[in-house]
């Protein structure tokens, strides 16, 4: 299920990270669930949604980092 806006998203999404991290994590989950759709593409048993959370939450990770209860934009 792609998320069309980022008020759709998950409230563990919403309620902790910032709007351009919203945008990552929404474009990489709907990415992720379009090329994950084939099971045989997928990690052990993960489902279809799950592997695509996780690619989403990679994705952030690879621009935001949390510091205390925040994400922040990581510093070049």
């Amino acid at each position: 299920m792609p998320y069309d806006t980022l008020k759709d998203l998950p409230d563990n999404v919403t309620n902790v990270l910032p709007k351009h991290a919203q945008e990552i994590y929404r474009a990489a989950f709907n990415s992720a669930w379009d090329e994950y759709k084939d099971p045989d593409e997928r990690r052990g048993h993960a489902s279809r949604e799950e592997t695509a959370h996780r690619v989403a939450w990679a994705a952030v990770k690879k621009e935001y980092e949390k510091e205390g209860d925040e994400w922040r934009k990581k510093k070049s």
